[in-house]
């Protein structure tokens, strides 16, 4: 089987098995999936075969510059979440885009990188708001899933034929375009108003800090382990952080919960 084959069955797959999954098994589990990054990761693992361990090492940097840059587009979408989903969308993705372009050129270490996007991701935490949002399957269009599964795997394949051309850093970062996030956010925003839009972009740079656990680990991992260690230890990293994460998240909701007095801590334990 060729690797042209491959990315057109594992990819659709694995957005397919994690779809369900978050629709199956409720909030705890898709807040985990959310945090994985299950787009990127497969561009990491197919650069890494194609093209070497040390530019896949390179591009788990753009990855990394590719963390602060969705944290941009938390900061840009929520600024203009008011003025309605197109405008939000299109402001959110003009600040990736700054900020990915910024970062490239700088050219940070490693290091550096980790720590400005703990601290960025931090940061965008403590300024967006706190809500809860419960988006039921009503909210999501028919076309959502198998739109999903199509753009991610043409990113996977477009992005990996390209990669020569495009570079480690820009491969990286143009891979950690929040698109699921991006199109979950819009969903919300559409049927229950800019809050939920802001709030949907809230849990997801709270699930980043994993996103970053795993593109840091690989980048030092990949030039002196082999590919599977690499990508196993990236991954065992993301879910240790994943955990903790969602711990953290959902311990202040039980905390109000329990001193208003409503029913919906119960609703976190669902599935």
């Amino acid at each position: 089987m060729s690797l042209l084959a491959i990315k057109l069955i594992v990819t659709p797959l694995v957005v397919l098995l994690a779809s369900l999954a978050a629709r199956r098994w409720g909030d705890a589990v898709a807040g985990w999936l959310v945090g994985l990054p299950l787009t990127s990761a497969p561009v990491s693992v197919f650069l890494a075969i194609e093209q070497g361990p040390s530019f896949a090492a390179q591009a788990a940097d753009g990855s990394m510059a590719g963390v602060l840059s969705q944290a941009a587009f938390c900061l840009g979408y929520a600024a203009l979440a008011r003025r309605g989903v197109t405008v939000a969308l299109a402001a959110g993705t003009l600040a990736y885009a700054a900020s990915a372009a910024a970062l490239l050129a700088a050219a940070l270490p490693s290091a550096a990188l980790f720590a400005a996007a703990m601290a960025a991701l931090t940061f965008v935490l403590w300024l967006l708001p706190r809500r809860r949002v419960m988006i039921s399957a009503n909210v999501v269009a028919w076309w959502d899933l198998p739109l999903r599964m199509a753009v991610t795997t043409a990113l996977v394949v477009g992005l990996t034929s390209a990669a020569a051309t495009l570079g480690p850093g820009a491969s990286g970062v143009a891979a950690s375009f929040p698109l699921i996030g991006a199109s979950i956010a819009a969903f919300a925003h559409l049927s229950q108003g800019a809050e939920a839009g802001v709030a949907v972009l809230r849990g997801m740079a709270s699930a980043l800090y994993a996103f970053a656990a795993f593109f840091v680990i690989a980048g030092l991992a990949l030039p002196r382990v082999s590919l599977l260690a690499a990508f196993a230890l990236a991954t065992a990293g993301g879910l240790i952080a994943q955990g903790a994460t969602l711990l953290m998240t959902r311990r202040p909701l039980k905390m109000e919960d329990a001193a208003e007095g409503g029913p919906a801590a119960s609703s976190l334990h669902r599935g």
